[in-house]
């Protein structure tokens, strides 16, 4: 069995045993990690694990939380970053209207500007989205930017199908295992559009709730899924590998 941790952020301080954690991840099968940037210092700090380790790749981007602090020459720096053979994706980009740390215009200027540089680099782009379902649809269709992943997805089948219909694809974390609602969107999505991630240290699944998320605990996700859909884990393992491999090209 061999599973990839698409989306995890193991630069943050709590991970000064980078080294442990890695070897955790190996030992549960896991085989790559996708560390992704939030921001310029942190994609430099994502690029800097990917260097280090081989099963390690990074992305770079502005997050909306972030998006207020990008100055005007971003764009050339994340292209600047982007064009390393180890940065796999623009991201994380995207909006969000629960928290609101940067308001929606600037937000929504950054996540298209983005969007854009994603599609005129052809590389996948990784999104955020929360509360801001109808805008996210409106700039992906203005900006005719149709590769990418909306990662730890938590809304409505409605969302989903219309995502699938633009070609994208979904990431499910550990939420699913607590949060009994996003049941219904996995039953109803094909699992060839499906990749699975901790977005480690948040979200921690079930049984380790309360403890800091890493990226051995994508298994969790995978054996949640698979029960979900009534197939084994080997098969989540197969086709959620294989889309994440062809998704970022690694």
């Amino acid at each position: 069995m061999e599973l990839i941790d698409t989306h995890c952020h193991i630069y943050y301080d709590q991970y000064k045993d980078i080294e442990e954690v890695i070897d955790r991840a190996c030992k549960n099968n896991i085989s790559k990690i996708i560390c992704v940037g939030v921001d310029i210092k942190s994609s430099y700090e994502s690029l800097a694990l990917a260097e280090k380790y081989d099963m390690i790749f990074s992305t770079a981007g502005y997050h909306p939380h972030e998006s207020k602090d990008a100055d005007k020459n971003y764009l050339k720096e994340l292209e600047n970053i982007l064009s390393h053979k180890k940065v796999v994706a623009l991201g994380e980009i995207g909006l969000d209207f629960f928290y609101e740390h940067s308001d929606k215009k600037t937000q929504i200027k950054i996540f298209e500007e983005q969007l854009i540089l994603a599609k005129s680099l052809n590389i996948p782009c990784i999104i955020h989205n929360r509360n801001s379902d109808e805008e996210l649809i409106h700039s992906l269709e203005k900006t005719k930017n149709n590769n990418g992943v909306v990662h730890c997805f938590a809304s409505d089948i409605a969302l989903a199908k219309k995502l699938i219909k633009l070609n994208f694809h979904l990431s499910f974390t550990g939420l699913i295992t607590f949060a009994k609602e996003l049941h219904n969107v996995i039953s109803n999505v094909p699992i060839e559009k499906i990749m699975l991630e901790t977005d480690a240290p948040y979200l921690t699944p079930v049984p380790h709730r309360g403890k800091r998320n890493e990226p051995f605990m994508v298994k969790y996700v995978a054996e949640e899924i698979a029960k979900i859909k009534n197939i084994t884990v080997n098969e989540v393992s197969r086709q959620t590998t294989k889309t994440a491999k062809d998704f970022f090209g690694i």
